[in-house]
């Protein structure tokens, strides 16, 4: 359970903050970069962490790690309630996005030497359904503390709420969690981290800021540096003795491209879940809690799907994951045609119980049809680089739809302005989910699942 909580609270930071984004702009003052970077600062420091994060469990333990990680998170936690800047709640979120990063790698870690058998088929069970659930709910959970406004804090809360948790639970850590000894050998690639670091931020920056600022020069030369570090980073891949992610990887087809799919399915989610906040609460006036409680009909299709998303990939192997993404799809169009309809939120329940359908569909069985095909000496490597595929997707998907959401929402919208924009911001999303479907093909054919 002390694990378990540790996953739940950092899974829930990645959504909860989307209903909250209409409040922090209003009592902020933040605008349209600042708010996307509150979702894609924290995404692009767990993504480029986890890797660097899992090697750090090895060298000083897992449980010690999982501590640290988790009061680091629960500091950070705290920095983003108290936030009095735009500026300041950025920095706390990517700091949030570090600690989670330190916290993350080492509970699949410990569960895997601490649990056999049946115990540990039971102890990854509750570990998906804890993440799940964290995702699922995150929107309805934010909408109920905002709307509770506990002593005024109001969207503060949905942070501020993880200090007594997260405090908690780690007073627990060392009476509850197994140690775990210090890997000999270990070593850390503080080049590779520097590169990709440095390679993402120079891609989602000018993605973010660009729009906003007329797409001047810096923006282009951030572009090409971006590429010239991402491609120094796979060269010293090749030449490092202690490469972050090893090369050997990408030989196996399954797993190039499932990482792949693992972007391109992200760059859908994560944007999906942002923009239809501020529609549900900017274009159609709903409150947080309201808002929460629509997105109940997009988690009602998420665990249908989910719970039979097992048994439809042992019959149809990897396409199961064109299949979600054409349902998503399908969901997508639905609430275009929903939000045309000009009528009540009902118009769109449709949509979004189909919408989290597909993603039960593709997100239950994607894990193991991508690394169905990796040894065991890189399984855990493989699912650390498949994590930050999709959280780097995730970041790269809020930026890249929001070139199109704010290009059409213009500089003095009104609601009928934020439904435009949304149905506008819905066709890159059905493009990436056409891409997923399109990825899937790739795959090596399997009969079973």
């Amino acid at each position: 359970m002390v694990l378990l909580v540790g996953i739940f609270i950092t899974t829930l930071d990645v959504f909860i903050v989307n209903v909250a984004i209409p409040h922090i702009q209003s009592d902020l003052h933040a605008g349209t970069a600042a708010t996307q970077w509150v979702v894609a600062g924290f995404g692009l420091a767990l993504g480029g962490g986890l890797i660097t994060g899992g090697r750090l469990g090895d060298m000083v333990g897992r449980r010690r790690m999982y501590a640290a990680g988790l009061t680091a998170f629960v500091a950070a936690s705290l920095a983003c309630g108290l936030a009095p800047t735009p500026g300041a709640l950025i920095a706390s979120r990517v700091a949030q996005g570090v600690a989670a990063a330190m916290l993350m790698p080492q509970v699949l870690g410990i569960i895997n030497g601490a649990f056999e058998g049946a115990a540990r088929v039971r102890a990854f069970t509750a570990y998906g359904l804890t993440m799940g659930f964290g995702g699922v709910f995150g929107q309805l959970i934010g909408g109920a503390l905002i709307q509770a406004d506990v002593l005024g804090t109001g969207w503060r809360s949905i942070f501020l709420i993880n200090v007594p948790i997260g405090a908690g639970t780690v007073a627990l850590v060392r009476r509850t969690v197994p140690a775990t000894p210090a890997a000999r050998g270990t070593r850390l690639d503080l080049a590779g981290t520097a590169l990709v670091t440095l390679g993402l931020v120079a891609l989602v920056l000018p993605l973010i800021e660009g729009r906003r600022l007329g797409w001047p020069e810096w923006t282009w030369f951030s572009f090409a540096g971006s590429a010239v570090l991402l491609a120094a980073f796979a060269l010293w891949q090749r030449r490092s003795a202690a490469p972050l992610i090893a090369p050997a990887l990408f030989r196996e087809r399954a797993f190039t491209v499932g990482v792949g799919i693992a972007l391109a399915y992200q760059l859908a989610m994560a944007s999906f879940f942002l923009y239809l906040a501020l529609y549900l609460q900017q274009g159609r006036g709903l409150s947080a809690l309201q808002s929460g409680l629509l997105f109940t009909a997009l988690g009602a299709g998420y665990f249908a799907a989910s719970t039979r998303a097992g048994a439809v990939a042992a019959r149809i192997g990897r396409q199961v994951l064109a299949l979600g993404a054409g349902v998503q799809a399908i969901g997508c169009l639905l609430l275009i045609d929903g939000i045309a309809q000009d009528g009540g939120v009902g118009w769109l329940i449709p949509g979004l119980a189909l919408a989290g359908a597909g993603m039960g569909l593709v997100l239950a069985p994607m894990s193991a049809l991508v690394l169905a095909g990796v040894g065991e000496r890189h399984a855990a490597s493989a699912a650390g680089v498949m994590s930050t595929f999709q959280q780097v997707g995730g970041a790269i998907g809020v930026a890249v739809v929001g070139i199109v959401f704010y290009d059409v929402l213009g500089a003095h919208p009104v609601p009928a302005d934020v439904a435009d924009a949304f149905k506008a911001g819905l066709l890159p999303i059905i493009g990436f989910c056409a891409a997923t479907a399109a990825l899937a093909q790739l795959l090596p054919k399997t009969p079973r699942a």
